[in-house]
């Protein structure tokens, strides 16, 4: 995913000289090129994440569209005074790119395991929350997001979906993407564990028999509505999917929005973390299969909510 968004501004730098990359002294395997390329719309800002989200701040007050790098918590949760009475509070046009979200640095332990950061900043006022899926989705959001006005979050992942993109589909900031058809239940999932919720649609198919629609909730904030509203009332159980918390993701905007539309699902389940922090280490896959964000485990907690056996 990184390697889309860094390709994706390097070609929309080249046409708009607005747009200014700020690092916090990593990544520099992806950024070499884009610094040859645009030295005066690059910046490293070492290791003082803070610092970079002022100094991004201060520069787009001066009319620059600047996106702050790092990997992890560090653009994010270190930052978050920054992010929150600086960019926030100013409607700053920062970008804040996060790299490694989810448990995508699960080898370097808890302070690296970006588990948190949606709910966090979905609370700030003001800001868009995107988390793509898969490459397509990224290389569109870059692009929105330089379009759009104010302070915004990009969360990438190390995973993705396989492409999900069809001739002619449209990417729209706040309109989840329906990626597979299905009647039977929706699995509206954000991040790149998308992956898991298509594998997961197919097995259900398969073994079972179920037809699950599938959705791309790119945007956290602004949330899609009218896309959950629907496959809330059209199918039997809405399932979330999310590499982060239950409380405060993405399962509880679903929550808190059908709600207040009165579209209360005739089965609803939220899967994610739930287990609090984790003291395990290993790769993302390891650490999915044991908080139970993996295939097997999807499809065995989808199975649970429609009240269903393994096998029926």
């Amino acid at each position: 995913m990184r390697t889309a968004f860094i390709e994706q501004l390097s070609e929309l730098a080249g046409a708009d000289p607005r747009i200014l990359l700020i690092t916090g002294d990593l990544g520099f395997g992806v950024l070499e090129e884009f610094a040859r390329r645009y030295p005066r719309q690059f910046l490293n800002a070492g290791v003082a994440e803070q610092n970079m989200t002022g100094l991004a701040t201060g520069l787009a007050l001066e009319g620059r569209i600047v996106f702050t790098y790092s990997i992890g918590n560090f653009p994010t949760l270190r930052c978050l005074e920054q992010i929150r009475n600086d960019a926030c509070y100013h409607d700053a046009n920062v970008k804040v790119v996060c790299i490694g979200g989810g448990f995508s640095y699960g080898p370097l332990g808890i302070s690296h395991h970006a588990t948190e950061d949606i709910a966090i900043l979905r609370s700030l006022p003001g800001i868009t929350v995107v988390s793509p899926g898969d490459e397509w989705e990224v290389r569109q959001a870059t692009r929105a997001l330089v379009s759009r006005a104010g302070t915004c979050y990009l969360r990438l992942d190390k995973s993705k979906a396989p492409p999900t993109h069809r001739p002619g589909d449209p990417f729209e900031i706040g309109v989840a993407r329906r990626v597979r058809d299905g009647t039977d239940l929706t699995i509206a999932a954000t991040g790149g564990i998308l992956e898991v919720a298509l594998e997961a649609a197919e097995e259900l198919a398969r073994l079972h028999g179920l037809q699950t629609r599938v959705l791309s909730v790119h945007t956290v904030k602004p949330l899609d509505a009218e896309t959950l509203t629907a496959a809330a009332r059209e199918t039997a159980a809405l399932v979330t999917l999310e590499e982060h918390p239950v409380g405060g993701g993405l399962g509880g905007a679903v929550a808190e929005c059908l709600l207040e539309r009165g579209a209360v699902p005739r089965a609803f389940r939220r899967i994610g973390l739930r287990a609090g922090f984790s003291s395990a280490v290993g790769s993302q896959n390891y650490l999915r299969a044991r908080y139970g964000l993996d295939r097997k485990a999807v499809v065995a907690t989808i199975l649970d909510t429609l009240g269903r056996k393994q096998g029926e």
